[in-house]
């Protein structure tokens, strides 16, 4: 990764929340299968990697119950190697009985966690904490470097918004068996018009541009891959399960807005969408196989 310069909040947040789960636990050697021989030629055999993304609903499942612990399990069953998370609430309300989602579930799960806030809000009352709603990023492998870029956003906490950039695009350098990979978290707008995803491809893809090696960007689309807004994603990316099963809502499910995308130099050996009620969307499962070592 080209290093970039990051906001003195988002180093303090990176630091903080880093350094309190990096103790729980050795890197994992990789969930995916065993690869085939590289051909003649090759620097080096390709690196496994399992990933996966899941829209966690602030930890409250299709019944609206709140359950971290079954959002942990559910997570747990994917046997990922990291996992973006969508909806993930840290401080934020009663809806979520004012949890710290993302190091609730690293420590639930012994990884390694980065949380990007997209909103980062005073508290409701004196003494509290500041309620905070995003992105986030499990890693069973070290994180090496982690940024929470801003692409164009049309905010839900301020009347009459207009489209404007905000944080809440995360971005993680993964170091798996020696190869880094450069994994993105993203939670695109949801409303009918696609003006604004449109204006988030393009923020993103500007963002992926910068940096070389393996690329994997996950996270709920909020469309369906062959959407208009999304097809400049396509070519530069490619997408892990382009005959999966659709994803939200998780009972019934009649939607595919739910991704793993790879860059070129990533093979997918296998995606899937894990069957459970534990959110009101369906987790999605991809393992990979990552060529170059990156950086």
């Amino acid at each position: 990764m080209n290093r970039k310069i990051l906001r003195s909040t988002g180093r303090t947040l990176i630091a903080a929340v880093l350094t309190a789960v990096a103790a729980l636990g050795a890197a994992s050697t990789g969930t995916a299968s065993a690869a085939e021989p590289v051909g003649a030629g090759s620097a080096a055999p390709p690196v496994p990697l399992r990933v996966a993304t899941y829209n966690i609903h602030a930890g409250a499942g299709e019944d609206g119950v709140f359950d971290l612990d079954r959002t942990a399990g559910a997570i747990r069953d994917l046997h990922a190697d990291v996992i973006g998370l969508e909806e993930v609430d840290v401080h934020w309300g009663a809806r979520s009985d004012f949890t710290d989602e993302a190091r609730e579930l690293a420590e639930r799960l012994h990884m390694r966690a980065y949380f990007a806030p997209i909103y980062d809000l005073p508290p409701d009352s004196e003494g509290g904490q500041r309620r905070q709603y995003g992105v986030a990023v499990l890693s069973r492998y070290p994180v090496v470097d982690a940024e929470n870029h801003d692409i164009t956003r049309l905010s839900t906490q301020v009347p009459d918004p207009v489209p404007a950039p905000a944080p809440g695009f995360a971005e993680v350098t993964v170091q798996v068996q020696g190869t880094f990979v450069h994994v993105y978290a993203t939670h695109l707008d949801y409303r009918t018009d696609p003006s604004v995803r449109r204006a988030q491809v393009d923020d993103m893809l500007g963002i992926l541009a910068e940096d070389s090696g393996p690329k994997v960007l996950v996270g709920d689309f909020n469309a369906e891959p062959g959407a208009p807004e999304l097809a400049k994603l396509w070519g530069p990316l490619s997408d892990a399960a382009p005959f999966g099963g659709k994803t939200y809502p998780a009972i019934d499910p009649v939607k595919r807005i739910d991704l793993v995308t790879v860059s070129p130099d990533v093979t997918v050996t296998g995606a899937h969408e894990a069957e459970t009620v534990a959110s009101d969307h369906r987790p999605v499962v991809a393992d990979l196989l990552l060529h170059g070592r990156g950086r």
